[in-house]
């Protein structure tokens, strides 16, 4: 055995941490990862104007691969810091847990509480320059990440030259320009559509607050786009639900606080059965929820009722209706800010602050009283109680359809009799369930398979479009409740995780235009009816190959049409290409070979990057208005790639 000592220790300096672990700093070094570079740099510069030191933030995207971000703040500190001995520009691009936010003197509310936001993006970067302008002087100091002989690695972030005193300048703020390292991370060049997304948000989110972005990537009108809203997150609820039919025209604001504590909520009500609602705290989106949404949660179920019972719609024999009744077809924005929130983790999915609840419950019950007793309110007030009556009766018959269901054993195993073939593993976190169109690739699969850990489960015939159904027609289909009973956590309010008997759900199904929409159908029943599984990372796409070009002994699989002119010069004269139309016409080796075998195979994890787009994709895509959904398959569509879904999820 080898001996281990103190010698073994190891002690990161500066940077180090950051470049050894940046997982641990910005989740991932794929695409999500290097946004969130761009978000950090953003986020502060938000907070400036958010904190009413500024209005306007410019984001450019540069054709070398780098972006700028520039605001008309205070700009960064760039007096020398009394115990460090350097400029203030130095100790926050250089120093994790170092800023001006932990105090809560210079910042009312900001999304940055860590101290690291702006070092990491430093020590993930080849370069980065940061320009301040203050005090009439444009202040300029650079970093990078070069090679040290001496120490043998990489030094992240070393200040290249002080800073500096560059010219005169009538301008106020600051602007970060960085390279991102293409030595830490898998993807290194900034997505148009995703930045954009996020600007709109902050824009929305931050009323008055102009935020530009340049893309000189870019030509003609796409190259500059200004995001600008006034009405804040009532534009946002008007945009979300522009696809969608609401009640009412109206859609209902809230907003209180008090020195350290501001909520502002809008919301409407639809036509449809689900219910969105996104949370947001200091600008950060909370995509896990948190004491804000149990808040108001609670406090619209509260009123909602007890408005109910005042005007007679509850007698007093009857129950309470639920909150998930009050907010069907719901789509809510929720803005908190809070001056010390407690986040869960670097990612900020959860709001965690105890005191959050109680404020945010007191203030809607107040206000929502107040709105639903108001003459001018009472038309609105009556669509929602009648919206909640309707889908109270529906949920009723929903229960008492799973009742039945159950005792047929509809939802037990009887139905599954020759339809799921399941695995002899009885740990869920190593199995895998994939989910087959057809019997024929069903039976291919079945074959095919490693029945140690792999279950099969062929669909025969498309499943119903989850998003134009209520949960009790869902329940009604057949393969949908195969579905349901395979994966064993229940559905809807009965929904649990932790009974998950898969932890790998892989959709397989062929890699055209049908295959494409029972993807799309399925995709969008787990978003709906279970978007654990989706948040949590459990949903795969498998990717099968289209061509198998061979000559004589030697072949190759292709996965898409632009693979297949170099693997046909790799062969050279006489080979011959097979165009898969289905997965039905690979045998089992060759199915489990290109698709299943977890040592060759590519699987597509399907993530929610965007909640608030997610949303409005979905219903685009699966809802009841036509021309949304052509316009967009017009410009996006192509079926011969398994991201057709690409800008609402992402692998």
């Amino acid at each position: 055995m080898s001996t281990y000592n103190a010698g073994d220790l190891q002690v990161l300096k500066g940077l180090d941490a950051v470049r050894m672990r940046p997982g641990m700093y910005i989740g991932t070094t794929g695409s999500r990862g290097l946004h969130h570079l761009l978000w950090e740099i953003v986020d502060n510069s938000i907070d400036e104007a958010a904190n009413g030191y500024g209005d306007t933030v410019r984001v450019t995207l540069h054709k070398d691969g780098s972006a700028s971000v520039e605001d008309n703040g205070r700009g960064i500190p760039v007096d020398t810091h009394p115990t460090l001995g350097i400029s203030g520009v130095e100790v926050v691009y250089t120093q994790l847990h170092a800023g001006g936010k932990f105090s809560g003197k210079n910042y009312a509310y900001s999304g940055g509480l860590h101290g690291v936001g702006a070092s990491v993006v430093n020590a993930l970067s080849e370069w980065l320059v940061c320009e301040v302008y203050a005090n009439y002087t444009v202040y300029r100091q650079e970093f990078a990440s070069v090679w040290d002989e001496k120490e043998g690695k990489i030094i992240s972030g070393k200040p290249m030259t002080p800073l500096k005193k560059m010219g005169n300048t009538r301008k106020k703020g600051n602007k970060t320009t960085f390279l991102p390292d293409k030595r830490v991370f898998e993807d290194v060049e900034f997505h148009h559509e995703t930045v954009s997304r996020r600007l709109r948000e902050l824009a929305y989110l931050n009323k008055g607050i102009r935020i530009v972005l340049t893309d000189e990537r870019l030509t003609g009108d796409g190259r500059e786009t200004v995001y600008c809203y006034e009405g804040g997150i009532v534009d946002y609820v008007r945009y979300l639900n522009a696809e969608k039919d609401p009640l009412t025209p109206e859609i209902i604001s809230l907003e209180g606080g008090r020195d350290d504590f501001f909520f502002r909520c809008a919301f409407q009500l639809t036509d449809g059965y689900t219910e969105n609602m996104f949370s947001y705290v200091n600008s950060i989106p909370t995509g896990e929820g948190g004491t804000h949404e149990t808040g108001f949660k609670a406090a619209y179920t509260r009123a909602m009722n007890e408005y109910a019972r005042r005007v007679g719609i509850l007698k007093e024999k009857d129950a309470n209706l639920t909150g998930e009744d009050y907010r069907e077809g719901m789509t809510a924005v929720l803005a908190c800010y809070v001056k010390n929130p407690q986040f869960e983790g670097q990612t900020k999915g959860r709001l965690g602050n105890s005191e959050v609840r109680p404020l945010i419950e007191g203030l809607v019950y107040d206000q929502l009283s107040l709105y639903l007793e108001h003459l001018d309110h009472q038309e609105t007030a009556a669509k929602l109680m009648e919206k909640a009556c309707a889908a109270a009766q529906v949920r009723e018959a929903a229960r008492k359809a799973k009742d039945i269901a159950r005792q047929k054993s509809s939802l037990e195993a009887a139905p599954l009799v020759g339809k799921l073939s399941s695995c002899t593993g009885r740990r869920p976190e190593e199995n895998e369930l994939f989910i087959v169109e057809g019997d024929s690739a069903g039976g291919s699969a079945k074959q095919g398979r490693d029945r140690r850990f792999q279950a099969i489960l062929p669909l025969r015939g498309k499943p119903l479009n989850a998003e134009k159904k209520r949960l009790d027609q869902v329940l009604m289909n057949e393969e949908f409740r195969s579905l349901i009973t395979a994966l064993g956590t229940g559905i809807g309010e009965e929904f649990k995780l932790s009974a998950l008997k898969y932890h790998r759900i892989i959709i397989l199904a062929d890699a055209d235009q049908d295959g494409a929409h029972i993807r799309a159908i399925l995709l969008t029943f787990f978003y709906r009816y279970m978007k654990e599984l989706v948040l949590n990372g459990h949903v795969f796409i498998g990717t099968p190959p289209l061509y198998l070009v061979k000559k004589g002994q030697m072949s190759e699989y292709v996965y898409d049409d632009k693979a297949l002119p170099a693997a046909v010069k790799r062969m050279g004269k006489g080979y011959a290409i097979q165009r898969y139309k289905g997965l039905g016409e690979m045998n089992p080796e060759q199915l489990w070979d290109t698709t299943m075998n977890p040592a060759h195979r590519t699987l597509v994890q399907v993530t929610l990057e965007d909640a608030a787009q997610a949303e409005r994709m979905v219903t685009v895509l699966m809802g009841d208005k036509v021309e949304p959904r052509r316009l967009y398959i017009s410009d996006h569509a192509n079926f011969n790639k398994v991201d057709q879904f690409e800008g609402w999820v992402k692998g």
